[in-house]
């Protein structure tokens, strides 16, 4: 597999900073729902630093994942999608990247606001992006867990449209991004093997 991206597939780096990036962000939604329902407990803090901590791997992933989209060529859409999809897709993914950074950086922003510095599980302590600024805690707040729902809304809808090339369109979008597959090297239709639907990702 090659390591950089080609006209027709994702190369392996590519593929790993997007699973890992997205494996984060589950983790990152599953924690934030569960913490913010809990009562303050010793559970409860640890809980906030993994968010944090978590958040802070996240925002550093996003930024790698788009050094290396700005230094390789970008798979491009088979030439049979529709006009209207192709530029569908691709406010979608700006929107996910955009969000991407948002979260955690109203995350961090939140915790400067509120008189708290990010320590990344020990490792470091990040520096506050603002001073104590009370009356913002609760704006960014609002702001963090809003681009949360956003995020949920965008991946389903990313989700749904990788399928709908792969079931419906038969093509090769889903696969060219998928690890552990042959890499893909042209457009064409494929005819799906029972074998190919247990590949995994």
């Amino acid at each position: 597999m090659s390591v950089k991206n080609t006209v027709y597939s994702y190369g392996s780096v590519a593929k790993l900073l997007h699973w890992l990036i997205a494996l984060t962000i589950f983790f990152m939604l599953a924690v934030g729902f569960v913490m913010t329902d809990m009562k303050p407990s010793p559970d409860m803090f640890k809980l906030y630093n993994i968010h944090k901590s978590t958040g802070m791997i996240l925002l550093a992933l996003v930024c790698v994942r788009v050094a290396w989209k700005a230094v390789n060529i970008q798979p491009v859409l088979p030439p049979s999608i529709p006009k209207f999809e192709r530029i569908l897709a691709h406010l979608g993914h700006f929107a996910l990247y955009v969000l991407m950074f948002a979260m955690p950086l109203t995350g961090w922003l939140m915790s400067s606001a509120a008189g708290f510095s990010v320590s990344v599980f020990g490792w470091f302590t990040a520096p506050n992006l603002i001073g104590a600024e009370p009356g913002w805690k609760g704006t960014l707040r609002d702001a963090h867990e809003a681009i949360a729902w956003m995020i949920i809304v965008m991946v389903s809808l990313h989700a749904l449209a990788a399928l709908l090339h792969h079931f419906y369109y038969r093509n090769n979008v889903l696969r060219r991004m998928l690890p552990f597959v042959k890499e893909v090297t042209s457009y064409e239709p494929q005819t799906i093997q029972p074998s190919d639907t247990n590949t995994g990702c």
